[in-house]
C-alpha cells in the first residue's frame, strides 16, 4: 500500500505523468529570487522507503546525500500539481525553490546550475521523479524560470548536493585571542578545517587564497593549554552565500566546511 502512495505522489513530481502543465498566466518575479536556504532538517518519514518500484523499475533510495554530484537533462512542473501533496508530504507550490529527484533523501538541499547558461540556483528537493528516460531532476516553475529552462522544457544542468549536516549555528566557544578581532560576535562564517599545527592551517589558507576565496582568516583558541588553529572564512552576511561558499568547497574536495556563528 505504501508503494502504491509512494508511485502515485511521485507523478506530482513529473511532467511525464501530466497531460496538460504548464506555466501560471502571470508570474511575480519576486518569488524567483531567493534561492532555498538550506537547513539540517529530519528526513521524511514519509518519502524515504528504502526501495519503491515506478513502470516496473526499482529505484533504491540513498542514504545519504553527502557527495552526491550528477549530470543530466533537468525539466521543469507547474499549473497541474501546484497546491497538491508531494512525495515528502509537504504541499507542492510553483513558486518555491524546490525539485524532485529519485534516489536522493528527502529532503536534501542542491545546488542546480544550466549548463547551457552557467546560471545556479539551491533547491529544495522534496518530491520523486523524474522518471523520464535521461531527466534526473525536475525544477519547480519558479527554479527553472530562474535558470533559463522554461522556455526550452529542459537543459543540461549539474546538481550537487549541499552538505546541511555540516550546519552549526551554536555559538563558537569566545577565542583566548584571534589573529583578527575585527570579527564581531554572532556573525556567520564557514570553519574550513580546525588545526593543532599553526604551519598547516596557515599553508590551507594561503591555498584558498590562491583559488580567489576571500576574507581567509586563521583563528586561535586555545584549551587546556593547547592551541587550535581554525581556518575560517568570514564574516560572511547571509546564510545563503555562507551555503554557496559551503558548496564551492565542496566543489575543490573540500568537505569538511560548516557554517559557525562567531
Amino acid at each position: 500500500m505504501l508503494v502504491r502512495i509512494l508511485i502515485s505522489m511521485s507523478c506530482l513530481g513529473l511532467v511525464s505523468c501530466a497531460t496538460q502543465d504548464g506555466a501560471p498566466d502571470s508570474f511575480d518575479p519576486r518569488h524567483e529570487i531567493r534561492d532555498a536556504v538550506p537547513a539540517n532538517e529530519p528526513l521524511s518519514s514519509y518519502g524515504n522507503p528504502a526501495t519503491y518500484t515506478v513502470r516496473g523499475k526499482t529505484y533504491h533510495v540513498l542514504k545519504s546525500s553527502q557527495g552526491f554530484v550528477q549530470k543530466g537533462e533537468a525539466s521543469w512542473y507547474g499549473t497541474k500539481f501546484h497546491g497538491k501533496r508531494t512525495s515528502s508530504g509537504e504541499p507542492y507550490d510553483m513558486y518555491a525553490m524546490t525539485a524532485a529527484h529519485k534516489t536522493l533523501p528527502l529532503p536534501t538541499y542542491v545546488e542546480v546550475k544550466n549548463l547551457a547558461n552557467g546560471r545556479k540556483g539551491i533547491v529544495k528537493v522534496n518530491d520523486r521523479g523524474p522518471f523520464h528516460a535521461g531527466r534526473i531532476i525536475d525544477l519547480s516553475y519558479a527554479a527553472a524560470h530562474r535558470l533559463g529552462i522554461t522556455g526550452h522544457g529542459t537543459a543540461p544542468v549539474e546538481i550537487r548536493a549541499i552538505n546541511t549536516a555540516a550546519l552549526d549555528l551554536k555559538t563558537a566557544s569566545p577565542a583566548m585571542y584571534t589573529r583578527d578581532r575585527d570579527s564581531g560576535s554572532g556573525q556567520l562564517h564557514v570553519q574550513v578545517a580546525a588545526m593543532s599545527s599553526e604551519k598547516a592551517a596557515e599553508k590551507m589558507a594561503d591555498g584558498l587564497r590562491d583559488k580567489n576565496f576571500q576574507s581567509v582568516r586563521v583563528y586561535v583558541t586555545e584549551q587546556n593549554n593547547k592551541k587550535l588553529y581554525r581556518v575560517r572564512i568570514g564574516p560572511i552576511p547571509d546564510i545563503n552565500l555562507a551555503y554557496q561558499v559551503v558548496s564551492n568547497l565542496n566543489h575543490i574536495g573540500i568537505d569538511t566546511a560548516k557554517v559557525v556563528t562567531y
